[in-house]
């Protein structure tokens, strides 16, 4: 069913508002779902919202948090986000850590305690539109088996990164450290279709298609990924002194307590080393001579990262998006939410 990104936006915030958010918190949450459905990234847009409100409506999400920025030294801090809604966190933490990296050139902030945060490219981009380098990785709940292993111990733990060029467009990089984002098969089981048998294992660790019976997911590059994944859970993790590895607490486990997750930024001022404006120009020389480069066969052209989601984000900021009606329907009723998520596995399904 294709909406607006207007229309996606009212309803989703009116469906948060109804579950228990403030007015400021579920505007910027709806604010990150539709660019995250906008961007064709609908693993991490309006697709979320039900368990958001179950875990909201549960009291697992503090609508009321008490807020607070800890600078613990020249360019390093810690927000405290008090198990609010994480995009709403996260956003918030972002205006002082720019104004940090922008005071003494780089910025290390931790933003500790907080909910799920959605998709990372959402805030390098903002950091990126403020003439910084962005970087940041968050934590998951335990959902990947690692290389050589046949047990789950890391999550998808997310890396993004996102620089200024010279032009309108900055250059974002956002990937999940294994093959395919668990996002993006929960979009596919929503959907009613596979997923390619290179994503994910099944409960006795062999590949399969059908993300119903996904008991596993499998690190991107083998050994690489596994080693990727690892240094995200250190860092937005053990740095910040919360739960990590097998502990970093399951999503669906216990609704009506807070996640306790970490997620990190790392700005750097380009001003402080080349100079902004010459690091702009190699910047979108970069783009220009990523898009210049001969494809290969089966292949029209070649972009450099990031590039498609943004192209389709444009594309559907003026077209619309298609969101299944099941989930429009959903945020036109009175329900709140059906109580289906609580108490299941990783991967969403019974536990029993």
């Amino acid at each position: 069913m294709r909406v607006s990104g207007e229309q996606l936006h009212s309803l989703i915030k009116n469906k948060l508002v109804a579950a228990g958010l403030k007015s400021e918190q579920a505007e910027e949450t709806a604010h990150h779902l539709v660019y995250a459905d906008l961007s064709g990234i609908h693993s991490h847009g309006a697709v979320r919202v039900e368990y958001y409100a179950e875990r909201i409506n549960k009291g697992g999400i503090n609508a009321q948090p008490e807020l607070n920025f800890e600078q613990t030294g020249p360019s390093t801090a810690i927000f405290h986000g008090d198990n609010t809604q994480g995009h709403y966190a996260a956003n918030e933490a972002l205006e002082p850590a720019i104004k940090m990296a922008k005071e003494s050139g780089v910025a290390v902030v931790g933003v500790s305690r907080v909910g799920h945060t959605g998709t990372l490219s959402y805030y390098v981009r903002k950091i990126a539109e403020q003439n910084l380098i962005g970087i940041s990785m968050c934590q998951s709940d335990p959902m990947v088996v690692p290389y050589g292993g046949a047990e789950r111990y890391y999550g998808t733990n997310p890396i993004a990164f996102g620089v200024p060029s010279a032009g309108e467009d900055p250059l974002i990089f956002d990937m999940a450290t294994t093959v395919q984002a668990w996002g993006k098969i929960l979009d596919a089981r929503s959907k009613g279709k596979l997923i390619p048998d290179t994503w994910a294992v099944d409960k006795d660790g062999a590949p399969t298609t059908d993300p119903n019976e996904v008991n596993g997911l499998l690190p991107i590059a083998g050994p690489k990924g596994y080693g990727l994944m690892m240094m995200v859970d250190v860092l937005s993790g053990v740095l910040l002194g919360l739960p990590f590895g097998k502990d970093v607490s399951s999503m669906y486990h216990n609704l009506h307590e807070g996640r306790n997750l970490g997620q990190i930024y790392i700005l750097i001022d380009p001003e402080r080393f080349v100079g902004l404006k010459p690091f702009q120009e190699s910047i979108t020389r970069t783009m220009k001579e990523l898009n210049a480069i001969k494809p290969a066969a089966g292949f029209d052209h070649v972009q450099y990262p990031g590039q498609g989601s943004h192209e389709r984000y444009l594309k559907n900021l003026k077209e619309g998006v298609d969101i299944p009606e099941s989930i429009i329907r959903y945020f036109e009723s009175d329900v709140i939410h059906y109580d289906r998520y609580e108490g299941l596995d990783a991967f969403a399904k019974s536990s029993k």
